[in-house]
């Protein structure tokens, strides 16, 4: 429908599963894209598909735990499109471990990758960005409902974006720039494939007991971003089938 013909979004760690699904969504929908990667061989495959499409697109390396190196992808990204009117922070890791062996490494790391990138690129769009912009975060289920041990530090990291994206609503909505937050459920992706040992505790906690998919939770992106969402603001998206179990 090209709903977002003319727009230009960012996706960060789009080289694969849930952030390729959604920068290949956006493209569809008519949006130039850029995406960040941290080493992923296949970027390019994305990257072709997107102009496949007739979209302009353009693949940034990026580590997510590099403070400088998430506000330069920003201000690449905008020289690149020509301005930017979407940021997807998708980028994002996971780690489980009990509470006893978790480092000081570990600690640092999470934090860095899944709440500091956001904010730094929330930050650092938030300049670009004008009346009718978007920031758009990927969350999870596991931030409302812990399933289980070894999921703490996980967990809090995503739990740290719920009350970011509420806040940053605040912030940027006299601007006429909406923040919202995605929390997908179990997705089948390389990271959390639905054939893996854990998989079917995950069904488990869900009323339909099947994984998603990445192409539907880049469908929840999609929508924010276009026109119809310009009212849902401050709001946590829940796509998990119903009831969390929990995603990588």
């Amino acid at each position: 429908m090209n709903v977002l013909s003319g727009k230009r979004a960012l996706v960060t760690g789009a080289s694969r599963g849930i952030g390729a699904a959604t920068a290949l969504r956006l493209a569809r929908e008519g949006a130039d894209v850029a995406i960040t990667y941290e080493r992923s061989a296949d970027k390019a495959d994305i990257v072709a598909e997107i102009k496949a499409l007739g979209r302009n697109a353009i693949a940034i390396q990026a580590d997510a735990a590099d403070a400088a190196a998430v506000v330069r992808a920003v201000e690449q990204s905008v020289a690149a499109l020509g301005g930017l009117d979407v940021l997807v922070n998708n980028a994002g890791q996971f780690r489980m471990a009990p509470l006893e062996s978790l480092t000081l490494e570990d600690i640092d790391g999470l934090l860095a990758i899944n709440v500091r990138a956001v904010v730094l690129a929330s930050q650092a769009a938030a300049r670009h960005l004008p009346r009718g912009g978007r920031i758009i975060s990927l969350g999870s289920c596991v931030a409302e409902r812990v399933p289980g041990p070894r999921v703490s530090l996980y967990a809090l990291t995503k739990t740290a974006l719920i009350d970011w994206t509420k806040g940053l609503a605040h912030d940027l909505g006299p601007k006429g720039i909406t923040v919202n937050l995605v929390s997908p459920g179990p997705t089948d992706t390389d990271m959390n494939p639905a054939t893996s040992e854990i998989a079917d505790a995950q069904r488990g906690f869900l009323p339909i007991p099947q994984y998603g998919r990445p192409e539907d939770i880049a469908a929840m992106v999609a929508f924010v971003a276009g026109p119809e969402g310009s009212f849902i603001n401050g709001a946590i998206l829940n796509v998990d089938g119903g009831d969390g179990g929990f995603t990588i």
